[in-house]
C-alpha cells in the first residue's frame, strides 16, 4: 500500500472528526449537554452513536485476525459482542435510565446511599476506561505502522489528540454526532471492499478458490471452559461498560432507551458480518499473514492484496479510514465516561473541571499504550471484558433487581472481582503463552465469585440496606413520563 494513502486517509478523518466535533460546541452550553446531550437522542442517532463508539479496534480489526488464526472458534467473540446487548435490552437499560445518574457511580451512591460505594465504583470504572482505551491505541500504532511506515506511536498520539479536540469542544453532545458518523463510516470501509473482493473473485473463476490454502494455522480448537468462559466475559462484560452505559442516560426517557437497544442490536449483527468474512477470506487468501504474526492487520491488507492496482489502493485507503475511525469513536467514548466521573468526584464537576479530566483521562493511556507492546486485540479487549464483568456489571445487576444488596457487601463483590480478574491478568501478562488455560480465560470463575460474595457480604450485614431503597427501586422500575413533562 502506498504510504502516502495511509497518511491522507488519517487526516481525512482526523479532519472529518474534528470538524462534526466544533459543531457540537455549537450546541452544547450546559453542564447537562457535556455528561449526556442534556437527555435529548432520540433512538436512532442514539443507536447509531452506541454501534460507533462500541465497535472497537477489536471488532474492526481483532475479529478477523482472530477467525484468520483459529476458524469458527473465534465466532464466539461476535455473538457475544452482540448478545451482550440482548442482556443490556432485558435487565439494564430503561432502568438505568430512570435512575437519573449522569455516571456510574452516581447510580451506586443513589442505588445504596454510600460515598464510599461511590468511591470504589468510581476507581474501578476508571481503570475499566483505561485498560479499553490502551487496546485502541495499539490498533492505531498497528495501523500507523503497517500502512505508512511511520512510528508506531505517531498513530497513538494522533488519536489522543483528535479525541481531546472533540470531546473537550463540546462533551457528550459533540461526541454524539461523531461518533454516529464514525458507526457509517465503519460499515461502509467494511462492506464496500468486501463487495469489490466477491467480484473480483467472481470474475477470476474457481481457480482462485481451489488454489487457496484452507488451512493455514495448526492451532488446536479452544476447549469448552475457554469458550464459556469468554461468552461469561463479553455477556456480562458488556453490561458493566461504561462509555456504553453512559449512552443510556442520553435518552429521553426508559422507553426509548429499549428502542435504542433494539436498534443496536440490528446494527452490530449487520457489522460483524463484515470482519467475519475478512477473517474467512483471509483464511483461503492470505493465510501468510497468520504465519507472519500479522493476523489483525488482515482487514487493512486485504483488499490491496487481492485486487491491487489503484482500485485496491483506493479501498485500502477506505479501510484505514475505517479503522481509524473505529480507534477514534471507541476511545472518545470511553474520555466521556471517565471525563464524567473524574470531575465529578476529583474536580468539583462542571464545564471547566469536565475538560480537565477528558486530557486527564486520554494521556495516562497514552503513556502505557507507548511503553508497551500490542497483544491480540480482540484477546486483550476480552480480558477487558472479563474484568468488567467481575467488576462493575454484579453492582449494577443486583442494584437494579435486588433489594436486599448493601453498601458492604457491593464494595466486597467488586474488590473481589478486581483483586481475582486483575490478578489473573496480570499473571498471563507474566507466564506469557505458559499461562494456564483457566488464568487466560479467567471469567467463568471469578464473575461467579463477585457476585457469590456481593451476595453473601450484603445477607450478613442486612441492617446496612438503605432506608432509600423502596423510594429508589420504585423510581427504576416505574415508567417515567415523556421528557417534556420532566423537571
Amino acid at each position: 500500500m502506498n504510504p502516502v494513502i495511509g497518511v491522507v486517509s488519517l487526516v481525512v478523518v482526523s479532519v472529518a472528526t474534528a470538524v462534526i466535533g466544533f459543531y457540537g460546541l455549537r450546541v452544547s452550553r450546559t453542564t447537562g449537554d457535556f455528561y449526556v446531550a442534556s437527555r435529548t437522542v432520540r433512538p436512532w442517532w442514539n443507536a447509531s452513536a452506541i454501534g460507533g463508539e462500541y465497535l472497537s479496534a477489536a471488532s474492526f480489526l481483532g475479529v478477523a485476525g482472530l477467525i484468520l488464526l483459529s476458524g469458527t472458534d473465534a465466532l464466539w467473540f461476535p455473538v457475544g459482542y452482540t448478545a451482550g446487548y440482548l442482556m443490556l435490552l432485558l435487565f439494564v437499560a430503561a432502568p438505568l435510565r430512570r435512575s437519573g445518574a449522569y455516571t456510574i457511580p452516581d447510580f451506586t451512591e443513589a442505588r445504596l446511599d454510600s460515598r464510599a460505594v461511590r468511591r470504589v465504583t468510581s476507581l474501578v470504572v476508571v481503570v475499566v476506561g483505561w485498560l479499553y482505551i490502551v487496546p485502541q491505541l495499539h490498533g492505531a500504532a498497528l495501523t500507523i505502522r503497517i500502512t505508512t511506515g511511520l512510528p508506531p506511536w505517531v498513530g497513538s498520539a494522533a488519536v489522543v489528540i483528535v479525541v481531546c479536540l472533540t470531546v473537550v469542544a463540546g462533551g457528550m453532545r459533540s461526541i454524539t454526532f461523531v461518533q454516529a458518523f464514525q458507526y457509517w463510516l465503519k460499515l461502509t470501509a467494511l462492506a464496500v471492499p468486501v463487495l469489490f473482493m466477491v467480484f473480483t473473485l467472481a470474475g477470476n473463476g474457481t481457480d482462485a478458490v481451489a488454489s487457496a490454502d484452507m488451512n493455514p494455522t495448526a492451532m488446536a480448537p479452544a476447549g469448552a471452559y475457554q469458550n464459556v468462559s469468554l461468552l461469561v466475559a463479553l455477556l456480562f462484560g458488556t453490561l458493566g461498560l461504561p462509555h456504553v452505559l453512559v449512552r443510556f442516560y442520553t435518552n429521553p426517557d426508559g422507553s426509548s432507551a429499549r428502542r435504542t437497544t433494539l436498534i443496536v442490536l440490528g446494527l452490530l449483527s449487520v457489522f460483524y458480518l463484515f470482519p467475519t468474512a475478512y477473517g474467512l477470506a483471509g483464511r483461503m487468501f492470505a493465510p501468510e499473514l497468520a504465519r507472519s504474526g500479522r493476523a489483525d492487520a488482515v482487514v487493512l491488507l486485504l483488499p490491496g492484496q487481492l485486487i491491487g492496482g489503484t482500485a485496491g489502493d483506493l479501498l485500502s485507503a477506505l479501510v484505514v479510514a475505517g479503522a481509524f475511525a473505529a480507534f477514534l469513536s471507541t476511545t472518545s467514548g470511553l474520555v466521556v465516561s471517565l471525563a464524567g466521573v473524574i470531575s465529578q468526584d476529583v474536580l468539583g464537576g462542571g464545564v471547566r473541571g469536565f475538560r480537565l479530566a477528558a486530557v486527564v483521562s486520554a494521556i495516562v493511556p497514552l503513556g502505557f499504550a507507548v511503553t508497551t507492546d500490542s497483544l491480540a486485540l480482540a484477546g486483550s479487549v476480552g480480558l477487558v471484558f472479563a474484568f468488567t464483568a467481575s467488576t462493575v456489571c454484579p453492582v449494577l445487576l443486583l442494584g437494579i433487581w435486588w433489594r436486599g444488596l448493601t453498601d458492604t457487601g457491593a464494595i466486597a463483590g467488586m474488590v473481589t472481582g478486581a483483586v481475582l480478574c486483575g490478578g489473573a491478568m496480570v499473571c498471563g501478562a507474566v507466564l506469557g503463552a505458559g499461562t494456564p488455560f483457566w488464568l487466560a480465560q479467567p471469567a467463568a470463575w471469578t464473575v461467579p465469585a463477585a457476585f457469590a460474595v456481593m451476595v453473601f457480604v450484603s445477607r450478613g450485614t442486612k441492617d446496612r440496606v438503605p432506608k432509600t431503597m423502596t423510594r429508589v427501586m420504585t423510581r427504576l422500575h416505574t415508567p417515567e413520563r415523556p421528557l417534556a413533562t420532566e423537571r
